[in-house]
């Protein structure tokens, strides 16, 4: 039974069989819903032939989104107690979290960021408030510290993000640039003294959690436009093509990510930092794929007015960008000999070179994907360092690109 308070302490590092937590899933789950209105807007700019524009918003909104989720996930790995007032805090996160969904569109349509700004207001006095409690049971000086670092950081960090609501447009891109910049440096200002104890496991499965996520929102996304542009223009010949490989991109993304442990990469704060921002971009490329397949399908109708070229750059960019972040941030560290080491960057570059299809350039795109994961699966099968099961990854082995 949840006890009302318990002391906000750090949890071990090394406690054994750390898993999400139903709060964590149902935290995550509410993040759908910001990550489907960002991706609904950038098909809609795209559409409309506001594609520069299209993408700067959607890359700002998506690191709201993305941010977030990181400053909870983080937290939570190391804090969690689980009783009736983190519970609710948390909560009042998730309220901010579907502000901040709700204010989606009218950044995009209208610059209009209060919204955006409100929700986040509720997310991170919430989160201030988790670390102030943290600081106020710190073990020791160097964490109260620390906490209070966390805290001070966030708050100051909202103060700046008040520049947003400003009326200089042109200037919002670059206010935004620069308190992105300030909000990742906040982690490492506050652990530079000492470090919260973040489980490797939890980290990573987290991830892994919001990575199945993204994708099942690209699938819905794409399966709603495929189904709209059936009923709606009898197109099935012209559609056909485009969900087929969609559906063989979505599928070997999921197998490429999860084909090895990342948790493995999480030994020290200097790579859990690499891995942990660099999965913005494959977070966002992921939700981008699914606006991609969106765009060309309605270019196969008739409804988006652009070219082939473009409607399929649209899916092969963002799944060219997936594939490559992900063999850089932790699948290049399990692949021995150069063979296994090329896989992602050439099937990288071959999705791009899909663009120039035509029509086709969205199930070559998927072929290739399709592809990436069997000549990868073959390599690992021939290779006996990789098929140990040993091999790098405590106790499994590698099955993939």
């Amino acid at each position: 039974m949840t006890q009302p308070f318990l002391p906000l302490t750090a949890r071990s590092r090394d406690e054994a069989h750390r898993a999400a937590t139903p709060l964590e899933l149902f935290f995550d789950l509410c993040f759908v819903v910001a990550v489907a209105q960002a991706g609904a807007e950038l098909v809609h700019a795209v559409a409309e032939a506001h594609t520069a524009e299209g993408i700067v918003n959607y890359a700002m909104v998506f690191f709201a989104i993305w941010w977030a989720w990181m400053n909870f996930s983080w937290f939570a790995s190391a804090y969690d107690n689980d009783d009736v007032l983190y519970r609710v805090v948390t909560l009042v996160q998730i309220a901010g979290v579907l502000i901040l969904a709700a204010g989606v569109s009218r950044g995009f349509e209208d610059h209009d960021f209060l919204v955006v700004w409100l929700g986040y207001v509720v997310m991170r006095c919430a989160l201030a408030t988790q670390w102030l409690r943290a600081a106020h049971h710190a073990a020791s000086p160097a964490e109260r510290t620390l906490c209070r670092r966390y805290a001070g950081g966030v708050l100051l960090c909202q103060v700046g993000w008040t520049a947003l609501l400003l009326p200089h447009e042109s200037a919002r891109p670059w206010v935004f640039l620069v308190m992105a910049i300030v909000e990742m440096a906040v982690p490492v200002y506050a652990e530079k003294d000492a470090t919260t104890q973040w489980h490797p496991h939890h980290i990573a499965e987290r991830y892994g959690l919001f990575t199945i996520i993204v994708l099942g929102e690209t699938v819905a996304a794409a399966t709603v436009a495929v189904k709209s542009g059936i009923s709606e223009n009898d197109a099935f010949g012209e559609l056909l093509p485009i969900a087929a490989g969609g559906l063989l991109i979505v599928f070997a993304a999921w197998w490429i990510y999860f084909v090895v442990p990342a948790h493995d990469r999480l030994v020290s704060n200097r790579q859990a930092f690499l891995w942990g921002y660099g999965h913005y971009l494959i977070f966002a490329s992921a939700a981008a794929i699914g606006a991609g397949i969106e765009i060309a399908v309605e270019q196969a109708v008739g409804k988006a007015h652009m070219s082939t070229l473009a409607a399929s750059s649209a899916v092969t960019i963002p799944a060219a960008l997936f594939l490559l972040c992900v063999w850089a941030l932790h699948a290049r560290y399990f692949k021995v000999g150069t063979a296994q080491q090329l896989v992602l960057p050439l099937s990288s570059l071959a999705i791009l070179m899909c663009s120039f299809a035509g029509r086709w350039a969205v199930l070559a795109a998927g072929a290739v994907a399709a592809a990436t994961v069997a000549v990868g699966v073959t390599l690992t099968a021939r290779n006996p360092a990789t098929r140990s099961p040993g091999h790098r990854a405590g106790g499994r082995g590698t099955q993939g690109p």
